[in-house]
Formats: structure tokens, sequence, C-alpha cells
């Protein structure tokens, strides 16, 4: 079979490796959509940061995989060949605290190992994942949404749920890559009746109002501040940032409504913020939101084929396995929407 590898330096190479073959508690899935993630080109595709749990460890690439069970091994009980699956991208060891509650993200254990980090991934003909790892995909999901939400979309439904969401309140976003556009889309599915979103790309802002992911989209300049008064009055009840820009994560905290919630998703930037003038005297809440556990998102799969609303709307461009490099060139270039590897 062939898989993607991602060796450094903008490089991606292609090579055939030996089929997989499921031991206790595995399955072999056909990959049929896995696509990028602004944390794959941030921290493996530029450069490779070699330690904790974004340590790469040359295996093939993709961690938001989505396919069809193809072969079962011994003590597999749960999912059977024919049946689709979402991967969860993080393996863990199933036995710590972390684990337990589904928040594989967090375990400690020398033995987590996340697809396309520390384990084979999802940008190959072929997959050996953990039973434990696969929830299953709703017939009215495509394989493409599978992907779309094995992280990106996971991670800004947990983020919309540990503010507490309601109906009736309004957010801002800040940063409308993948991750934002998920968030915008989610938060009018559960009933915000106005999205603010910033930006610096027009490509992105306009996606995201053609897409209905906003109601309006600003542009994270120098009269930012100035707009989103504007459009926002006092602020917003809960502010999302997705951008991993610190001048970005403090226009959301400064747009926060007082006694408001922030959650901080986007990951790289280091913030810098007056403390008492912007969280105490204002009295926020913010929330440090990474990925999501593992009932989360099979609670937000069947929700998606509830609402009818499909995360693969997001996907601007598709591409062949055989065409990978050109497809991290593209999601590199941060100018549109999520990037899928598709079929075989």
């Amino acid at each position: 079979m062939r898989g993607v590898y991602l060796p450094g330096g903008r490089r991606v190479e292609l090579r055939e490796v030996p089929d997989p073959e499921p031991g206790p508690g595995q399955v072999v899935v056909a990959v049929q959509a896995s696509t990028i993630c602004g944390s794959d080109l941030r921290a493996i595709y530029r450069e490779h940061l070699g330690e904790g749990p974004e340590a790469y460890q040359d295996v093939i690439g993709g961690h938001e995989p989505c396919g069809q069970v193809v072969a079962v091994g011994p003590d597999v009980g749960r999912v059977g060949v024919g049946d689709r699956v979402v991967v969860y991208h993080i393996s863990g060891c199933g036995q710590c605290d972390e684990c337990r509650r589904g928040y594989q993200i967090s375990c400690t254990s020398p033995r987590r190992a996340a697809y396309g980090w520390q384990r084979d991934g999802g940008h190959a003909d072929l997959l050996l994942a953990e039973e434990r790892d696969l929830l299953a995909l709703p017939d009215a999901l495509t394989f493409l949404d599978g992907a779309c939400v094995a992280c990106g979309f996971a991670t800004a439904y947990e983020a919309l749920c540990r503010v507490a969401l309601t109906g009736a309140e309004q957010v801002l976003v800040t940063g409308l890559g993948p991750v934002g556009l998920a968030v915008g889309m989610l938060a009018s599915a559960m009933g915000s009746p106005w999205v603010v979103g910033t930006d610096p790309s027009p490509e992105r802002r306009a996606l995201a109002r053609d897409l209905g992911a906003v109601d309006v989209a600003v542009e994270s300049d120098e009269g930012v501040d100035g707009e989103l008064d504007a459009v926002l009055g006092d602020g917003a009840e809960v502010t999302v940032d997705c951008s991993g820009v610190g001048a970005a994560q403090l226009t959301a905290l400064r747009h926060t409504r007082r006694h408001g919630r922030c959650a901080l998703v986007g990951e790289g930037a280091t913030l810098t913020v007056d403390v008492s003038e912007v969280l105490i005297h204002r009295q926020l809440t913010v929330h440090g939101s990474w990925v999501a556990p593992t009932w989360r998102v099979a609670e937000l799969l069947e929700r998606l084929a509830r609402w009818d609303l499909h995360p693969e709307r997001v996907v601007t461009d598709r591409f062949a396995l055989a065409d990978a490099g050109r497809a991290y060139e593209v999601a590199d270039a941060g100018a549109g929407g999520k990037v899928g590897i598709v079929g075989g």
C-alpha cells in the first residue's frame, strides 16, 4: 500500500509500505477520506517539534481519518467488516483516569500514541487502528464529513460545550480557518442568532460568509476593535479563538462581554494580557480547550445527522493520495477552507 510521510522542511514523501495485519483488538480500515489539520502544518510539515505529544516519529501522517473496516483481528466484537467508522486520533493507554473519562488526548502514559504523529495515520490506503478508537459514522454523513469531525469539528464542538453556549447568545470567532468555520456553523446550529468572525484573509472572510458560518466577517487589522464595537456593542457572551495568534486571542478576550466566557483553541501563540483590566475587572471565564473526548465526538456525529449539517462543506480542495504534496502546499497557503485527501 501507499503512505504519506512528512520529513519536515515542507516536504512530502509517498512511499510503498507493507499492508497492515490486525492483531488482537485491532482492525484494518480502508481510508476513504483524510483531511489536513493546522497542527500537521505547524508541527510536522514545516518542522518537527520532536518532543511531547506533538513529537513526530517518522510515521504515516494524517490524524483525521475516516473509512470502512476491511479486516478485524482476534477479540474484536464491537465493529465488523463493512462498518463505516471515524478514527479518534489519539490512542491512549485505556487505563488512566483521563482515558476512562474519554480524554485520551490527555493521557500521560508512555503508551499514548497519536495517529499520524507516533503511529501510522490516515494519509494511506489502509490504516491499522485499535477497535476502542473507532466511532460509528452515521449513514447520513459522508466519509469526508467524518474526517472533518475526527479532529476539527470535534474540537470546535468541545469548545462550544465547554463555554456552555445557549440560544440567543452572540458568538465571536477569531480566526476563520477550518476550525473557526466549524465553530461558526455549529454555533448557529446550537441556536446562536449572531455570529461574528475575524480573519486577515479576504478569501477566508468571504468563504465564511458564503458558507453561512458567520453573519459578519471583519478584517483583523488595526481597526478591528472599532469594527467589533460597532457590530457587537458591549461584546459577545461567548468568544472562541481559533487563530493561534496572540493578537487575535487578545481580541477575543477584549470583546467578550462582562461575565462572558472565552475558549482558547488555536495553538502555537504567546499571549500577553493585562489580567486586571481584561480578565478580573470584567469577570471573564476563560477555558483552554484541547480536542474532545470520545463520547463528545459520538454525540456530535449523532447531532450532525439530526441537524442535516455536513462538515464537508468547509472542504474547498480535494486531492487524491498521489497528489498529497500539492494538498499540503494548498493547505499551507492558508487562503481557503479545509483540504481533504480522498479516495485511493
